[in-house]
């Protein structure tokens, strides 16, 4: 159960406890917020050690795990007895939970899988509904056209049963069952009749399990050598039903494209990540030839680097898919060690051979020309994502003025979320902050949001800008409002510099940006100098945009504070008046100057003939002093 909200030093407090008592077992753990809802699950080979770097230095966290670390009020654990187990909680926690935090990976349930069911006598066809009956199943594909191309493959090679009876032993003792038209055409063998035994029929479902696995070679050679036993058994039919099945064999295997020239299991594994999105491709090789690939989506991926995200796209592969392990898995970048290990452990758990599987990067020759390839098909997927997301209206166009800006900021990412800030005051007095947000190059003003500063006296613009980025940033608006991807400030050098401190102190990473409005000089943080654009470019015109709509909403808040002070402060002098009916009066008349011009019977409605009788000597006879 979470902390009660509102409590800080109770947060504290309960993490502390927490942290001080981890074990240094494998296991999993979780974070929680204020609310008691899970934000983020992960793994550990030693909870203690991965647990307590969060709540280090929060200068060395990036921006999206500083942000976490900001909601974190709870956290438990479970201990498991190896990685393996642990990295398989983890995958089920984040798929139950979907935690706000986590990166999220497409389900493949709506891939075509290929099953060869549990039966005496299996059947196979395609599926889209993985049961765990007992059934083997191969993918999932990708292309379902793909997966309709291997079925009639091993229609045309195998002789397996296309009818759904249930053959028992009794039910084909009895004769219940009839043959059909396929025996006749000799794509079946007729086992509904007893007419193939059981054991003919599973060797069969045992060749076409290899062909499956990419071992076709050692599969030809198999059925070679049988053939030629039957021939020297004079056995000429049956020898020439093998030699059409080593034939369509031979075809099926043309078609593959030979990647590598020497006959190993491999697993190519590459990720092209986006702004907020990735897609992983994997190519499975075996035997040196390409036997196919499949794609997963990755979305909530912030600026998660592309270790974690291959890291990530590889646990759920492994984990959902039940093929042969290979010998070698190929990467586009090094993985940690310990992510590393983890994976090679779970990789052990599931083969039934014990061999060793090898990870490396390739660098030259024709195995880094295969990673090039696998991620050029990662990068097509994730534009053709990214096009389908914007068709849908779920990301808008990329406006001119964004890519400009970019390119002039030097962004790693586009400024797709920007918030920009201003101060306005009267020599030092109703002091306020205001923000505006663009998204997509136009206002949000539904995220707008104002602060009324409180922390220092006087006239202070560094100290004003502090308290307004430091109570965006660090407080409670980070719950309901996603960060940004660029912070612009009103000013120029001295305000670009305090509003970037502000951030460091709060461990988050956003570039910053400062324009000055006499020579509408771009500034960022720790620059000698400042830089100009073009009067016509794209990028200055947004930023100019942002700055007037941020002093605009900052000088209405900052008028109607003070107006709403002058009235107050001038009707709440008339004795009797006090706030309720100073805000009753203003209701009702509009102004001062309204309430000044009314008669007594008029004020008489509205605050009583007593306290109307007041108001109207305050402002009609002459007060002491006055000429």
């Amino acid at each position: 159960m979470a902390p009660e909200a509102g409590n800080p030093l109770r947060y504290e407090t309960i993490l502390n406890e927490k942290l001080g008592s981890l074990p240094t077992s494998p296991g999993v753990y979780r974070f929680i917020n204020a609310k008691g809802v899970v934000i983020y699950v992960g793994k550990a080979k030693n909870l203690r050690n991965r647990v307590r770097s969060y709540f280090r230095d929060p200068t060395q966290l990036s921006g999206k795990t500083g942000v976490l670390v900001g909601h974190i009020t709870d956290l438990e654990v479970i201990i498991t007895s190896s990685e393996v187990e642990a990295l398989i909680l983890e995958n089920n926690l984040i798929k139950e939970l979907r935690p706000r935090y986590n990166i999220n990976l497409k389900d493949d349930k709506s891939y075509p899988y290929l099953v060869i069911t549990s039966e005496r006598f299996p059947r196979i066809f395609l599926t889209r509904q993985v049961r765990r009956d007992g059934s083997r199943y191969f993918g999932p594909y990708t292309e379902a056209h793909q997966l309709r191309l291997i079925l009639d493959l091993i229609g045309s090679i195998f002789p397996v049963r296309s009818c759904k009876y249930r053959l028992t032993e009794a039910a084909v003792e009895s004769g219940k069952y009839k043959v059909c038209l396929d025996y006749h055409i000799h794509k079946c063998k007729g086992p509904c009749q007893g007419l193939q035994s059981e054991d003919d029929y599973q060797a069969m479902i045992r060749e076409i399990i290899t062909l499956l696995k990419g071992k076709s070679a050692g599969l030809i050679r198999d059925l070679t050598t049988q053939m030629q036993q039957k021939a020297v058994a004079l056995k000429f039919e049956e020898a020439a039903a093998l030699k059409a099945q080593i034939d369509g064999l031979k075809r099926y295997t043309e078609r593959q494209k030979v990647v590598s020239a020497d006959p190993i299991d491999r697993d190519v594994f590459a990720v092209a990540a986006g702004e907020n999105d990735a897609c992983g491709v994997v190519f499975k090789i075996r035997e040196g030839k390409l036997i196919g690939s499949q794609h997963v989506y990755l979305s909530n991926t912030g600026n998660t680097e592309i270790a974690g995200l291959v890291s990530s796209f590889m646990e759920h592969y492994y984990i959902e898919t039940p093929d042969l392990i290979p010998q070698e898995i190929m990467l586009q970048v090094q993985l940690p060690d310990d992510e590393t290990e983890a994976l090679r452990q779970l990789l052990v758990s599931k083969q039934t051979e014990n061999r060793q599987v090898r990870f490396f990067v390739p660098r030259i020759g024709e195995k880094a020309e295969l990673l090039a390839m696998c991620l050029k098909n990662a990068g097509h997927h994730l534009h053709e994502f990214m096009v389908q997301k914007q068709k849908r209206g779920e990301i808008a166009r990329i406006p001119p003025s964004l890519e400009a800006l970019k390119k002039v900021l030097r962004l790693e990412r586009l400024p797709e979320r920007i918030e920009c800030f201003d101060n306005s005051h009267i020599q030092g007095t109703d002091y306020v902050s205001a923000m505006v947000t663009f998204v997509a190059g136009k206002p949000k003003k539904s995220d707008y949001r104002k602060f009324k500063l409180r922390s220092f006296e006087g006239s202070d613009d560094y100290a004003a800008m502090h308290e307004a980025i430091t109570r965006r940033y660090g407080g409670s608006l980070t719950e309901s409002l996603p960060m940004p991807d660029l912070l612009i400030v009103d000013g120029g050098k001295g305000q670009a510099n305090i509003a970037w401190k502000a951030l460091c102190e709060l461990g988050l990473d956003i570039p910053v940006a400062g324009l000055a409005k006499r020579l509408e000089e771009i500034w960022t943080p720790h620059e000698r100098d400042p830089f100009n654009l073009p009067k016509t470019s794209p990028a200055l015109k947004l930023l100019q945009q942002m700055r007037d709509e941020a002093h605009r909403f900052a000088i209405t808040y900052h008028r109607k504070l003070r107006t709403d002070r002058t009235i107050r402060t001038e009707l709440t002098e008339v004795s009797g008046v006090g706030d309720k009916t100073a805000e009753r009066l203003l209701s009702r008349f509009g102004s001062v100057e309204a309430i000044v011009n009314s008669s007594i019977e008029e004020l008489s409605a509205v605050a009583g003939s007593k306290t109307a009788e007041s108001i109207y000597r305050y402002f009609h006879e002459q007060k002491p002093g006055e000429s």
